[in-house]
């Protein structure tokens, strides 16, 4: 490891750092436009500008300078003082004096860096260079007088999203960045350029002039609107959630968030359910008092006849009070795959992603089946993209074609092909170190499919040791749904899925947020829903129970991984909804099956106590176990999602997810109010 000083001081850094990453190490602050630690360097806005010995007698970029044995480095002398404020000076030459009504004010890396490191006053007299507005679509609002060509968007689009639509044209004064042919970006995670964007040349469309930064409050939560596990945190002011926002966690979103993961969040404050609904003799849903409803359910006298049905949104402590209420009633009739998924979850390592989000940058070879990873997961897609782009990974798919934003060699959208791969797979995966299957949920819909890919772990050595002494699990399944690992773990899976249920003719069935479902085959049974938004299920209940979305409530969620983690509430429900478990301890008191817990405390503590690996946050542990399933698939296989922007009722409620559904999957022209 060299040894560098910096401003007097000698440290350590890793071989192959740069200045700046070394100065950082000593803690000291380098400004920077185009430099991000997870892009590629540009070096080109030269403010990262420091002295360095032995070296010319000039400032030097340290974003794109390597450090090397016995530097000898400034940060803070006059030279260095004197060219950033040239640097700065320079950039806002032409930057527009509107930081009052800017809609980054406050989050401004160009404002706060100007204070600290520009001149206190400007000598720029002549007139300044406009931009004309950028069209990128319904999520990003562009003011490209601001732009100061860090080219940050560029690259994202490029190395992250691998949708190259963002870049430049003309040099010198006349470059500008735009879209390709000013046309909206089609990635699933162009919303991150926002928070990219060191000026405020691209902002966040739907919430423009909404907020301000300092009159927002910010909780740390759970996003739900896949599997992921995205960290976020929600702003909200008063009881309305604002915007929701990455935050950095290396081991699950790294610092991204989808578009749905963003901007659903309008969907909160439509079409919610706020009180309770009771189907009339009419036939129509008429508002009820919480009494009036429960006493509907009581008089249904089920006895042990009795099921729920979870829901792609739902925590795990609501999950529980369902599961504790229908243990006092007798029943054990729990399902959380609501489209009809039957797969085998003897072993929940066989229904795992097991070599982990962050652990599929490592694959050298990857087969994925059925599975849409783009739609399904965007940020486990660009895990796989970086596998590609740095590694040269290898990938192989059986499915339908479709853009996945890298190189995928098609073998067939025959299941069968599992087992007999072309010889060109065959050899790639045999010579991998690192091999990796993923199976989506356009396999695990085909009967055969789970067991044809699990007979891939022996064939194929998926699980093995690596040289440097860590233990590898190629094998992973791809769950689309925030609540389905939590529910596989508190038992809700029948061994013929939600068909087992319907066969069954429960006289009455809870569904937890399940829109979903196919509800024609639940005709004989008294449905009560519990859940946030008038959407599927409610419109076919006969009890309606308002519930909390997730960013009402705090809750327990398990990521696709098997990664548990802990939600916060930001803003409370609207009306008269209630948290979830909080309406299934109300109710177990009028039935006369009392549940054991009075807070959400308590109720956390009985489900950790009946699930002990729920108990902590992080990995849960399944040990490795391997069913033995059928493994004789055939037919076509077919990708779930049909639209990424509207698949669940948050999303469906949404006016930004609708309108990205329309133009970027529908193609409907966007047409916008001149300004």
């Amino acid at each position: 490891m060299p040894k560098v000083t910096v401003d007097g001081h000698e440290i350590e850094v890793p071989a192959g750092a740069t200045v700046l990453q070394a100065c950082e190490l000593a803690g000291k602050e380098i400004p920077r436009f185009c430099y991000h630690e997870r892009l590629s360097i540009a070096g080109n806005c030269r403010m990262c500008l420091v002295e360095v010995a032995p070296g010319p007698p000039k400032p030097q970029a340290s974003c794109a300078l390597p450090a090397t044995e016995g530097q000898i480095i400034r940060t803070d002398s006059a030279m260095v003082k004197k060219a950033r404020e040239g640097v700065m000076e320079f950039l806002l030459i032409n930057h527009p004096l509107d930081c009052p009504i800017c809609d980054q004010g406050g989050e401004c890396d160009l404002q706060d860096q100007s204070i600290a490191y520009g001149r206190g006053q400007s000598r720029y007299e002549e007139n300044k260079r406009a931009v004309t507005e950028k069209y990128m679509g319904p999520i990003v609002k562009t003011v490209m007088t601001r732009c100061i060509q860090c080219t940050r968007c560029i690259r994202f689009a490029e190395e992250v999203a691998g949708v190259e639509e963002i870049g430049a044209t003309g040099r010198g004064e006349n470059m500008q960045i735009t879209s390709y042919l000013e046309h909206a970006v089609t990635s699933e995670l162009s919303g991150n350029v926002v928070d990219l964007c060191p000026v405020g040349a691209l902002t966040a469309k739907p919430y423009a002039f909404e907020a301000r930064p300092w009159e927002l409050k910010k909780t740390a939560s759970i996003d739900v609107m896949d599997a992921v596990g995205t960290n976020v945190r929600i702003d909200s002011r008063g009881r309305a959630v604002l915007r929701a926002v990455p935050m950095i966690n290396d081991d699950v979103n790294e610092e991204w968030a989808s578009d749905k993961t963003r901007h659903a969040v309008d969907g909160l404050t439509h079409r919610r359910l706020d009180q309770p609904y009771l189907r009339g003799a009419d036939g129509k849903l008429a508002p009820a008092s919480w009494a009036e409803a429960f006493a509907a359910i009581a008089a249904v006298n089920a006895g042990s006849s009795v099921a729920a049905i979870a829901g792609d949104l739902v925590d795990c402590e609501t999950m529980y009070a369902a599961k504790a209420l229908l243990a006092k009633m007798g029943s054990a009739m729990l399902e959380g795959r609501q489209t009809g998924l039957k797969y085998d979850v003897t072993s929940l390592s066989a229904v795992n992603f097991n070599t982990t989000i962050a652990g599929i940058e490592e694959a050298d070879c990857i087969l994925i089946i059925g599975s849409n990873v783009r739609w399904e997961a965007p940020l486990v897609n660009t895990r796989i993209q970086k596998a590609v782009r740095k590694g040269g990974a290898k990938v192989f798919a059986i499915g339908p074609e479709t853009d996945l934003s890298y190189k995928v060699e098609w073998l067939s959208n025959d299941a069968g092909k599992i087992a007999s791969l072309p010889k060109a797979a065959v050899d790639a995966m045999k010579a991998a170190k690192r091999p990796v299957v993923i199976v989506g949920g356009g396999g695990l819909a085909v009967d055969g499919v789970h067991g044809a890919a699990l007979a891939l772990v022996k064939k194929y050595n998926l699980i093995r040791t690596l040289d440097d002494g860590r233990a590898w699990n190629g094998f992973n399944v791809l769950h689309m749904a925030a609540s389905r690992m939590g529910g596989l773990m508190l038992g809700y899976a029948q061994p013929g899925g939600i068909a087992d249920i319907a066969a069954a003719e429960p006289k009455l069935a809870f569904f937890l947020g399940a829109d979903e479902v196919d509800f024609s085959k639940f005709a004989k049974t008294f449905k009560v829903y519990v859940g946030h938004h008038g959407d599927k299920g409610a419109s076919a209940a006969d009890v309606i129970l308002p519930g909390s979305a997730y960013t009402e409530k705090d809750g327990t969620f398990v990521n696709l991984e098997g990664r548990i983690q802990h939600a916060s509430k930001a803003v409370f429900a609207p009306g008269d909804a209630r948290e979830d478990w909080a309406i299934f301890r109300a109710l177990s008191d009028v039935l006369g099956y009392k549940l054991p817990f009075d807070n959400f405390a308590a109720c956390r503590a009985a489900m950790v106590a009946d699930v002990p690996g729920l108990a902590a946050e992080g990995l849960a542990n399944y040990g490795w176990a391997l069913p033995k399933l059928d493994a004789k698939p055939s037919g076509p296989l077919a990708y779930p999602i049909k639209d990424f922007y509207l698949t669940n009722a948050i999303c469906r409620a949404s006016e930004t997810m609708n309108l990205c559904s329309r133009e970027l999957v529908h193609g409907e022209a966007m047409l916008e109010a001149a300004e």
